[in-house]
């Protein structure tokens, strides 16, 4: 990356009992973007996801009860827009996401060809089945949503890059794991430009904390708002 391009990148990395990887995560994305605000945002955690992620060399955020995913993920973006960041990183803490892969995201986006660009897994048997058939469905909406030959490889990717007038523009209500979703669908119907970039599919055994019918309804409520355009498209 150009210059001291690394000193306005802001990754945020929202955690909820993540003590047996969030260090090593904290740590390998430090060493993919020297110089970048490591943000921890700690959701309630009961375990030593905070201590172990600031002995790594992330500034804590913390929530003092758990909040949900998009709540730790608004908290995170709010505090990188008022320290000045330029383009916004976000990363999972459970490590199936590759932080090495953060400048290819980068690129896009300070090469002015994307603002927003997705960290999009392959559907390959990695993938636990009912996640391939989610994931499927909704890059296939989110796709009808975007139009105008757009392809939203991945919807349900938590690995994404932004720009800071994304962030500003940006600001979805929801506060669990549909707001990641809400995330993108508005991003992608205020007409920004949004790109992917081919990552791992990488499913390590890390305990999951989607609720599987709450969540699932909670993201077919988001799509829902978008369902004309689902329909009929965006003519």
């Amino acid at each position: 990356m150009p210059g001291n391009a690394e000193s306005r990148v802001a990754v945020i990395i929202p955690a909820y009992r993540a003590a047996r990887t969030v260090a090593a995560v904290v740590t390998r994305a430090a060493m993919a973007v020297p110089g970048a605000a490591v943000y921890l945002v700690d959701d309630g955690s009961d375990d030593a996801t905070a201590i172990l992620g600031r002995e790594a060399g992330a500034q804590v955020l913390g929530h003092v009860r758990n909040r949900g995913k998009g709540a730790a993920l608004a908290t995170g973006v709010e505090r990188a827009l008022g320290d000045g960041a330029a383009w916004i990183v976000t990363l999972d803490a459970d490590g199936q996401h590759p932080p090495e892969l953060v400048p290819a995201l980068l690129e896009l986006l300070q090469r002015d060809q994307a603002d927003l660009v997705l960290g999009a897994r392959a559907r390959t048997t990695t993938m636990p089945w009912p996640r391939r058939l989610t994931n499927w469905l909704s890059a296939s909406l989110a796709s009808r949503v975007a139009g105008g030959g757009t392809v939203v490889a991945d919807a349900q990717t938590g690995f994404r890059a932004f720009s800071r007038s994304v962030a500003q523009q940006v600001r979805p209500r929801e506060t669990r794991y549909d707001y990641e979703t809400a995330f993108l669908l508005a991003v992608l119907v205020t007409g920004f430009r949004v790109r992917s970039v081919p990552i791992p599919t990488i499913y390590a055994g890390a305990p999951s904390h989607f609720r599987s019918w709450a969540d699932t309804w909670r993201l077919a409520r988001v799509f829902a708002r978008y369902s004309r355009r689902i329909l009929f498209g965006t003519a």
